[in-house]
């Protein structure tokens, strides 16, 4: 592909371009093509001359532009057939009836130019493929050969006027190459408009995304370490909370243990006014046994065991004291977390 001429378009220069596309180099420029056109508008002026310098149609025919081109660069079929004459090249109308009737198979030819409206394009052989070289395209168009005549077809549907070049076409560096080896074309090319109009999207986008991370970022970017950075300080800010939390529950443990051994203080059996030691309660507990025996004892026979003559108060203080370490212990631990539980309410309703 690389070795195939082909001019992109420029301004309305389609004329000039599917000249050197046709001939593979460029032959012609906009000034050549011009002297062209000038000689062409001369020849006109001179052929109605001959009806009288001083008739109407004379003097409407110079007050009319010329009709071989214009000041955008468009150049007429005119201009075109003189200036393939050059190189000993004709053009033949593909669907005039003359040619018709030789019933040539469109890939026996070796090229044709194609006109709509004011857009002329070349498609040519090169070697034993044919290429669309319009140079609205990107780059040369691969046509099959099962699909050329079909490409033709929908050119003329489409309103286009196809000339056949006939003659022999300049010797070309890709016609040359082309005859040894036979080129694969992976994606076709786009239109001039299509491909800027993508490219002018896709810097659009990327604008879009620069400002957008100009908005997040006054950098516009964020390292991958600058992110580490955050998640670490995420992490420890979690861990510190957690802490904090944990601390704030051994507090309140510590706290209600603390409330829970003043209440059993307080609730315990007091004698005198002072608190009762486990040897204390355990000798306590051997004299309250000591005097059942006792009583058991005096008793005469025959007679029911009577229970002690103590009142109720003095009963339960008895029982009191006859409370063993391990029923106290019990009572400490539920008080304990009963004054927890309490705590936490607490703590919740603040």
């Amino acid at each position: 592909m690389e070795s195939i001429f082909h001019e992109k378009q420029e301004g309305s220069l389609c004329a000039q371009h599917c000249l050197n596309n046709l001939l593979q180099g460029e032959y012609f420029s906009p000034v050549e093509l011009s002297s062209i056109a000038h000689q062409l508008d001369e020849e006109e002026r001179m052929r109605m001359a001959e009806g009288g310098v001083t008739s109407e149609d004379y003097r409407t025919f110079l007050q009319q532009p010329s009709g071989n081109m214009d000041d955008s660069g468009f150049f007429s079929i005119q201009v075109i057939s003189n200036a393939l004459k050059v190189w000993g090249l004709e053009l033949i109308l593909f669907n005039s009836p003359e040619y018709q009737r030789l019933r040539i198979d469109p890939i026996n030819e070796r090229s044709f130019i194609c006109n709509y409206k004011e857009h002329w394009f070349t498609v040519r052989k090169l070697g034993k493929q044919w290429f669309n070289l319009n140079s609205l395209l990107t780059g040369p168009e691969l046509i099959s050969d099962t699909y050329l005549a079909l490409f033709l077809a929908q050119l003329q549907q489409e309103g286009y006027s196809i000339f056949v070049v006939k003659g022999d076409l300049p010797d070309c560096e890709a016609d040359q190459l082309l005859q040894m080896v036979r080129v694969q074309q992976m994606h076709r090319p786009k239109l001039i408009g299509e491909e800027l109009a993508q490219l002018k999207e896709q810097r659009v986008q990327k604008t879009d995304l620069e400002h957008v991370l100009e908005a997040n970022d006054g950098s516009g970017t964020l390292d991958a370490d600058e992110e580490d950075l955050q998640r670490a300080l995420a992490l420890s800010r979690q861990e510190i909370d957690l802490e904090d939390e944990e601390a704030d529950l051994r507090r309140a443990i510590q706290l209600s243990m603390q409330g829970t051994s003043r209440n059993i203080c307080q609730d315990s059996p007091q004698t005198s006014g002072t608190h009762l030691t486990s040897e204390e309660l355990r000798k306590r507990r051997e004299a309250y046994f000591e005097k059942q025996q006792q009583q058991q004892q005096q008793d005469p026979p025959g007679h029911p065991c009577e229970k002690p003559n103590t009142s109720s108060g003095a009963l339960d203080s008895d029982l009191g004291d006859a409370m063993s370490e391990e029923d106290m212990l019990q009572a400490a631990v539920t008080m304990s977390l009963e004054t927890v539980r309490s705590n936490f309410k607490t703590e919740g309703k603040k």
